[in-house]
């Protein structure tokens, strides 16, 4: 992928992008969700050991599973050459010139476009209007 992002390259690259952000987001979900049946039952074990141990399995299974289905999605994300910023926001950067100066095109799930960037160092907080990139 290239190294800097056009703003016409960034925008053709949302449609792709954007199920992989709601996949990751789906698979941390299921990640949290085995984690908290995991913990109920290491809970339960605790207190008075009656528990099937394909249940405790089970749960472990299923976040190992989601862990590795985040960790794939991920790095399909950044062989695009995307920059994850936050997965629970479904936050990316797209590293750009302007004015021959390394900066971020913006994007969040959600927005309808590319509509913000930001100096590589002001993060989320600095984001200025795409008219003034």
């Amino acid at each position: 992928m290239a190294e800097y992002f056009s703003l016409a390259e960034a925008e053709a690259l949302l449609p792709r992008l954007e199920p992989l952000l709601r996949d990751v987001q789906a698979a941390r979900q299921a990640y949290g969700e085995a984690q908290e049946r995991y913990s109920a039952f290491q809970t339960k074990l605790a207190g008075n050991g009656h528990l099937p141990q394909d249940d405790v399995g089970s749960a472990r299974a299923a976040m190992a599973e989601a862990a590795q289905r985040t960790d794939a999605l991920i790095g399909q994300i950044q062989a695009l050459g995307v920059v994850v910023k936050d997965l629970d926001m479904g936050l990316v950067d797209f590293p750009a010139l302007r004015h021959g100066r390394e900066v971020y095109l913006c994007w969040r799930l959600g927005e309808q476009g590319i509509g913000w960037w930001h100096p590589i160092d002001a993060g989320f907080a600095g984001r200025q209007p795409i008219e003034t990139f």
